[in-house]
């Protein structure tokens, strides 16, 4: 296929495309930690710097979804740590 004489790739370049368009799964679990982290983050700031101008209803639920972001985020690294 890529011994066509039209299609001139070089073989770094289609290897560097390979790895980007098809990550490892390794790469996929630390993006999925890394919007763990960006959440917990943002809704701590949130709590924060907003806390005493919000509703007790919503404040609960950014309790939840921190707690739940927590939960989900030491169960991905406990499978990380495994090596599962």
């Amino acid at each position: 296929m890529i011994d066509d004489k039209k299609f001139n790739m070089p073989i770094g370049v289609a290897a560097t495309t390979l790895d980007v368009l098809n990550p490892t799964r390794s790469v996929i679990i630390d993006m999925i930690m890394v919007q763990f982290l960006a959440s917990i983050l943002t809704m701590s700031l949130v709590l924060v710097f907003k806390g005493d101008e919000m509703g007790s209803t919503n404040a609960s639920y950014l309790l939840v979804g921190l707690f739940t972001s927590l939960l989900l985020l030491s169960g991905i690294f406990a499978r990380i740590t495994r090596g599962v």
